[in-house]
């Protein structure tokens, strides 16, 4: 096994909780990517542990290469949705992150790697299911639900009969949305993405100004776009600067069209 970490201290720490393991043996350190790479083609390891973010090549940039030679597995403080997708992408078989696993579950996602189970810490596997709901949400309505699906149940109790009709998703928490404002929260296609397009949002950024216009605060919404906190905060800083807003109530304003000369809604 090869362990790629720029702190020194960190690489120690692992190599000798590694290397006490019957089964496993650390044959070489490294301090960066380029380091992790020579490393691998000079001794051959099972598999590799490599950081996301050391001085020289980071661990991103080396990863293709990497994947050539050994399985690779990512043992990082970086939890960032965006960076555990591009490491997925670019061919890391798993994904742990500082402070979510015990020794004994590093251990086991050493040998997982190593008879080629992926292996991923509990924000790696959110960030891998926001990929994987991504990719499949197609446009339009999703198809009628099977015939007597839940029938004994929704029989038994006419109203939660009709609310299941009106709603095939209402075992979903939903965000604090009053019924009067419903409709100015769910804004037209089309016109969102124009609007969208004059504040020069990115497609994330205007999804969470979607969210902060529907009512929620930064825990829910990091919860529904499986992101940290301090990522939310980040993206709505930059929200704030594009909209020329310096609170939630007036970018959600200027947002949903109801502030002073808005022209939301008038196509």
């Amino acid at each position: 096994m090869v362990v790629a970490d720029d702190n020194p201290v960190v690489r120690a720490g692992l190599t000798a909780l590694l290397s006490g393991r019957e089964d496993i043996t650390v044959v070489a350190e490294a301090a960066d990517g380029r380091e992790a790479y020579d490393a691998a083609q000079a001794h051959h390891p099972d598999v590799v542990l490599l950081d996301v973010r050391m001085p020289g090549v980071d661990g991103i940039s080396a990863l293709p290469y990497l994947v050539r030679l050994a399985p690779v597995v990512m043992l990082t403080y970086s939890r960032e949705s965006e960076i555990v997708q591009e490491a997925l992408r670019r061919g890391a078989g798993g994904y742990l992150v500082h402070g979510e696993f015990t020794a004994d579950q590093l251990v086991a996602a050493v040998r997982d790697i190593k008879q080629g189970r992926a292996h991923f810490t509990p924000t790696a596997a959110g960030a891998l299911l926001a990929q994987l709901r991504q990719g499949q949400g197609a446009p339009g309505e999703p198809p009628p639900l099977p015939d007597g699906l839940g029938a004994t149940n929704a029989t038994a109790n006419p109203d939660v009969a009709a609310r299941t009709r009106s709603s095939p998703l209402s075992h979903v928490p939903a965000p604090p949305i009053s019924p009067e404002n419903l409709s100015q929260v769910q804004p037209d296609v089309a016109q969102s993405t124009s609007y969208r397009a004059r504040f020069q949002l990115s497609t994330r950024e205007a999804e969470i100004m979607d969210l902060i216009a529907s009512g929620m605060n930064n825990q829910q919404i990091a919860a529904t776009c499986f992101i940290s906190e301090k990522t939310v905060k980040n993206h709505i800083n930059r929200i704030f600067a594009k909209l020329h807003s310096t609170s939630r109530s007036e970018a959600a304003a200027k947002w949903l069209g109801t502030a002073p000369g808005s022209q939301r809604g008038l196509g």
